[in-house]
């Protein structure tokens, strides 16, 4: 675990598992027909966020405030995942429709789907995209895992102390 706690590779290894986790998306809804809700394309975002954030902090790591601010943004991201799938998952997954839902008033006012439709065009209700499943889970709960994971890394490099080089 001491490997990825250096600043750069947590940052370098948080930006490479978002960039897979939408990679995996991309795939699941253009190979196998599985169709995104507002939350789950909300989650694309805030993967996208994520790499942007780890390459920049990455980019700048040797100056100490850009990597303390990359790690504390990323960790939030990774909160703010957390929650998107949380809320998928308990919330909106049991609603008729998530029209006029916070993700979706969020792609609306961003423009997403008309900016950039192969990867933010919202295909399918709340309720149908949590019944697609990986490994008898819902998507929501491996999305859920990878921003915990990330969150909990950046936390856990930002706690390390750095080793003193003779």
């Amino acid at each position: 675990m001491r490997f990825l706690l250096t600043p750069p590779r947590m940052l370098a290894t948080a930006a490479v598992v978002s960039l897979a986790a939408l990679a995996a998306a991309l795939v699941a809804q253009y190979q196998f027909d599985i169709k995104p809700c507002p939350w789950c394309v909300m989650q694309r975002g805030i993967f996208i966020m994520i790499a942007v954030v780890s390459v920049l902090g990455w980019c700048l790591h040797r100056v100490k405030a850009a990597r303390i601010v990359a790690l504390l943004l990323v960790a939030a991201l990774g909160v703010a995942g957390l929650v998107a799938a949380g809320y998928q998952h308990e919330v909106a997954s049991k609603l008729a429709s998530c029209d006029m839902t916070f993700a979706d008033k969020v792609l609306t006012a961003l423009d997403l789907e008309a900016r950039w439709p192969s990867v933010f065009m919202v295909t399918a209700s709340c309720s149908e995209a949590s019944a697609y499943t990986l490994l008898g889970q819902p998507y929501e709960i491996w999305s859920g895992l990878l921003f915990t994971l990330i969150a909990l890394g950046s936390l856990l490099t930002l706690k390390r102390r750095p080793r003193l080089h003779a």
